[in-house]
């Protein structure tokens, strides 16, 4: 077996997710918006069963704000409120989370216009890409700065805000211990939020 960032880091997170409910998605029969990235079936299909009064229509409509909420200048604050929001519309059911969807899929690429990136593993709650992991080999001391830079350059990019919004949790992982002597963290798994 060759041993590199997939074989050491991405898969076993793929496979540690599927045991935690992830559902494990190809993107080659796959359905998405490429401005939001958002899985139109799975999400239309999530929004009518979370909100019994919802149709198809309703849900249609709802992706279209969405899409509008995600272009402000807010660094995703009005997409999260509505996110948690406990009154009107849910978009995630937090009183019976069993009633979401959860699927993981690889690689989805994040463009507009000339420019993208491609996070190696993303999460999605009901259709909706809330989280992405970007995985590093282990032993490679410049593999997490290195993304840490290139992320805080990409989400400086306007071009990218309805990426930076919709993205409610980010988190680089390179499979190793922490080491607590190192002044700038180096290796590890580390979380952060766009706001």
């Amino acid at each position: 077996m060759k041993f590199n960032e997939d074989s050491r880091v991405k898969i076993p997170a793929i496979l540690h997710l599927c045991r935690l409910g992830y559902k494990y998605i190809s993107l080659n029969n796959a359905v998405w918006d490429t401005e939001t990235n958002i899985f139109t079936e799975i999400f239309k299909e999530s929004i009518v069963k979370i909100n019994p009064d919802f149709d198809q229509d309703q849900a249609e409509r709802l992706l279209i704000d969405i899409s509008l909420l995600l272009s402000n200048e807010d660094l995703g604050k009005a997409y999260f409120e509505k996110l948690t929001s406990e009154s009107g519309v849910k978009l995630i059911d937090f009183e019976n989370f069993e009633n979401n969807t959860f699927h993981v899929v690889t690689e989805l690429t994040y463009k507009k216009g000339d420019e993208e990136f491609r996070p190696d593993i993303i999460l999605l709650i009901n259709g909706m890409p809330l989280a992405f992991i970007e995985v590093k080999k282990p032993n490679n001391r410049d593999g997490i700065i290195a993304e840490r830079e290139r992320i805080n350059k990409r989400f400086q990019n306007k071009k990218f805000r309805k990426f930076v919004n919709i993205s409610q949790l980010m988190v680089f992982s390179n499979n190793m211990e922490y080491d607590n002597g190192d002044i700038e963290p180096l290796q590890g798994a580390f979380y952060a939020s766009p706001s």
